[in-house]
């Protein structure tokens, strides 16, 4: 009941706080600003509060306390950040949230990810230190540390600080934290996991660099790319975990647009985004709660003990899909729209092909393998009833927006004169989702499709999680000689340099000795007769 109440009493607090409320707080010369909201930030903070009633509901059986109170302070860490409206406590929280999310990594308790946990943090720390260097850099070039827009204006600060926010966002060569870290997690970390820290990162690109031209090509990479080890991943998590990352692509092309239809587009394609990611995530972390399993190749035929569930995953694939009439369809458009009325006609036809794969991987794969292809022969139980509710009620949230739009467009940061459910866009996207399930078929029938196999497959974290520990290894075997005699020789002189102190100052040392009154006098004489022969030079 308390972790129900939580996320409500945020919501109706935040629904009761005053048109323009501002709280601060002087520190030195400055003015940190803990609470500040706008129309972008009350969306996002409407949108993490339901989230954690979500996750509240889908993990009110969970009994591992370190589990429960980090999902809880995870989600506040991501609404201080969205509410502040200062760089220093942005840094403050973003640390926050790269602390506490990582005990729902290690909630789950096994050697792997205990492992990727350890990867995790260390990435999500480097981004704040980042982060801090860049807010530094630029306090000193402008004396502001306001949270508001920076753009790439040639400054190093402006480059490291959308390089800290670019590692939270996932962009690439940056994201292996995700794919490694999520599906790692416990099945209720997961979907706490993906609802939070590369939200509040799109968040942090929204209000800080939008209209950014470099994050239109950045955005179109990030669309493209993940489908391709998505299509090939065993691990259903991970095969949404690459999906999450091809989603934020989507909507970091909407930020780099800059235009009102395209920031509003972005915008509600990750309130989209967050709802039937969790459903699909929660119907995939109640597979593995009921049989122990995840891997396609280790499911399959699940409908026949598992209906609902099959039913709510089907729902999710449907909005991540954008098929019609679900919640995915009136945001993604948006953006593609946009994309074309600026004249990027190549990131436009990127963007479709991305959709496609996003079909093929997320709308097909995931319901096929986990609930249909072959029987795998296992029974179980349908999941907990919790777990249906909080599912029953993300699937009824994107049924609900993509029948009727108008009630998130109402909430986004610019007026909207945008209509989804025009007969171009409507048989564009059928065709799309139609030629994407022919393509499906046909790779099946023709054993053309790749297999799901038990494996792992290369991606950049190799860099670090292989080459990088090798090249240590080959640097240590190269220069371990000279190492070992730069050692033997620094030491050597080390100890000479000891025992010449000890022979001074040593218990039979020449400093050490005891001087007669007599001969101290006679020194003092010495030294007083030297004084008045130089001062009678002097003169």
């Amino acid at each position: 009941a308390v972790m129900l109440a939580i996320p409500l009493i945020g919501a109706w607090n935040l629904y009761a706080m005053p048109a323009d409320t501002v709280i601060g707080v002087q520190v030195f010369d400055y003015t940190l600003s803990l609470f500040q909201a706008d129309r972008l930030s009350l969306l996002f903070g409407y949108l993490f509060h339901l989230a954690a009633f979500l996750g509240a509901i889908y993990a009110i059986k969970v009994t591992d306390n370190s589990e429960l109170i980090g999902s809880f302070m995870y989600a506040g860490s991501a609404l201080g950040a969205v509410f502040t409206g200062d760089m220093i406590t942005l840094f403050v929280f973003w640390e926050m949230l790269a602390v506490t999310s990582v005990f729902l990594v290690l909630a789950r308790r096994t050697e792997r990810s205990q492992q990727a946990a350890m990867r995790y943090i260390i990435i999500q720390v480097l981004s704040g230190v980042i982060l801090l260097a860049g807010v530094l850099l630029r306090v000193h070039d402008t004396g502001s540390i306001a949270f508001g827009h920076i753009g790439l204006d040639g400054t190093l600060a402006s480059k490291l600080i959308l390089l800290a926010i670019g590692i939270k966002c996932a962009f690439p060569l940056l994201h292996n934290w995700l794919t490694d870290a999520y599906p790692e997690a416990t099945p209720t970390g997961t979907v706490f996991l993906s609802a939070f820290t590369t939200k509040v990162a799109v968040y942090a690109l929204a209000r800080s660099y939008a209209g950014t031209e470099l994050l239109v090509p950045i955005g179109a990479a990030m669309a493209m790319f993940p489908i391709f080890y998505a299509t090939i991943e065993n691990d259903l998590r991970r095969v949404l975990s690459y999906g999450m990352i091809n989603q934020i692509g989507f909507m970091v092309v909407g930020i780099g647009l800059g235009t009102e239809m395209a920031i509003n587009g972005a915008i509600a394609h990750a309130f989209n985004d967050v709802i039937f990611k969790a459903l699909l995530l929660m119907s995939m972390g109640a597979v593995l709660h009921r049989t122990g399993k995840i891997n396609g190749s280790d499911l399959g035929g699940l409908y026949k003990s598992m209906p609902k569930t099959a039913l709510f995953c089907i729902i999710g694939a449907a909005s991540i899909s954008a098929v019609p009439l679900f919640s995915g369809f009136v945001s993604k458009s948006m953006i593609m729209v946009a994309a074309l009325e600026e004249g990027h006609g190549m990131i436009w036809l990127l963007l479709l092909f991305a959709s496609a794969g996003v079909m093929e991987h997320a709308g097909i794969k995931i319901p096929y393998f986990a609930f249909f292809a072959h029987d795998s022969k296992i029974r179980c139980k349908e999941a907990p009833t919790n777990m249906l509710i909080a599912m029953g009620l993300a699937a009824a949230i994107s049924i609900f927006i993509g029948v009727y739009p108008w009630a998130l467009y109402s909430v986004l940061p610019f007026p909207v004169e945008y209509a989804p459910f025009t007969a171009p866009h409507v048989m564009t996207q059928m065709q799309l989702l139609l030629f994407s399930a022919l393509a499906f078929a046909v790779l099946k029938l023709t054993h053309i499709y790749p297999p799901e196999l038990p494996g792992v497959n290369i991606d950049a974290e190799w860099s670090y999680r292989m080459a990088l520990p090798k090249a240590v290894g080959l640097f240590k075997k190269t220069f371990g000689p000279l190492d070992r005699a730069v050692r033997k020789t620094a030491l050597g002189l080390v100890n000479s340099a000891i025992g010449a102190v000890f022979r001074l100052h040593g218990p039979t040392g020449v400093m050490a000795r005891t001087t007669l009154v007599g001969s101290m006098v006679q020194w003092v004489v010495v030294l007083l007769a030297v004084y008045l022969v130089l001062f009678m030079i002097g003169d």
